[in-house]
């Protein structure tokens, strides 16, 4: 990498905090600029990270043009304006998944992305951590011979809260779309992101957003993945890759540090990562090389798999009758 990417942050919560604590650990960027709604909580949050510049709206950011991408780090039902307004300054963007609340809102994106000639890419950095690709390395090398179940599941136990935003309606709430999204996307990554058919469960809880699902997917060839996610239930949030010749276990999957292959019941190949970061750096390094190399997006996703899962998503609240305030 010959430049040094200046990343703005826009959005100053927990996934922003998580992200600009890990690009000191990135071999391309750093942090040059933060936007958020207030003045005060951009310069908070620059001062903690040691960031250069702090706007007080997120215009301010985008138009900055010494900013070359952008991480939006806000809640999701924010993410078409935010991301749209970014991608109208010119600039590159990264949007935290999931990328918008419907595919409708994620198919007007990415035209817009597209006839503009602009880079975009969900930020679903699982798929660039080294313990992830490592498993696609074994996939590919065909090590568990032809793969033909996938179980994933990824929850936790919270306390409830109608007015936070995994409960809140009016912020998208719901296991689907917070957890719901990481298993989800580890099936597409192995199976690819269109099943022939989609079986579903949910709980519904007080406030009408799935506090637990269960989805089963069916694909060509006998090929199946069992999900799940919840909100108000502690899952083991492992991944398991059942394969005719062995398996792959991939502990804590979401945030992976290792992965194990199986072959008749008995390990015989582990990867451990033994990262000190928590990993979001990885993404931005995808950015960074994506930009240098001239490409519009990422082939770790891509936006066609990205409106793919979005729509599966659709299908599943369809199935329980969850729909948002912002969509009626």
């Amino acid at each position: 990498m010959t430049k040094v990417l200046k990343w703005g942050i826009l959005g100053t919560g927990s996934i922003a905090s998580k992200f600009t604590g890990d690009l000191p650990f990135s071999s391309s960027g750093q942090a040059y600029a933060v936007g958020s709604r207030t003045k005060e909580s951009a310069e908070k949050f620059a001062a903690k990270f040691g960031i250069p510049k702090a706007y007080g709206s997120y215009e301010e950011l985008a138009n900055d043009p010494e900013v070359d991408a952008i991480y939006v780090a806000t809640p999701h039902p924010y993410h078409k304006d935010n991301t749209l307004a970014c991608l109208r300054a010119g600039k590159a963007v990264l949007c935290e998944k999931p990328f918008t609340i419907n595919a409708g809102e994620l198919e007007e994106v990415i035209s817009y992305a597209r006839e503009n000639k602009l880079f975009l890419m969900e930020g679903m950095w699982t798929r660039l951590l080294p313990a992830v690709v490592q498993v696609k390395q074994w996939l590919k090398e065909g090590r568990i011979g032809d793969v033909l179940h996938v179980d994933a599941d990824f929850g936790f136990r919270t306390g409830f809260n109608p007015a936070s935003r995994l409960f809140d309606p009016n912020l998208g709430g719901g296991a689907l779309l917070d957890v719901g999204i990481y298993p989800v996307s580890f099936a597409s990554m192995i199976f690819g992101s269109k099943p022939q058919s989609l079986a579903s469960t949910a709980f519904l809880g007080e406030t009408g957003v799935d506090e637990q699902f269960t989805l089963l997917l069916s694909y060509e060839g006998g090929k199946t993945a069992s999900l799940s996610g919840a909100v108000r239930l502690g899952l083991r949030n492992d991944a398991y890759i059942y394969g005719t010749e062995g398996s792959i276990h991939v502990p804590s999957f979401f945030n992976a540090h290792s992965a194990a292959l199986y072959q008749n019941g008995e390990a015989v190949e582990t990867f451990t990562d033994d990262r000190t970061s928590l990993g979001y750096h990885y993404e931005a390094d995808e950015v960074a090389r994506c930009l240098e190399e001239g490409l519009l997006e990422s082939d770790a996703i891509t936006l066609d798999e990205s409106l793919a899962i979005m729509k599966l998503l659709d299908e599943a609240r369809q199935q329980w009758g969850l729909q948002y305030p912002m969509e009626s």
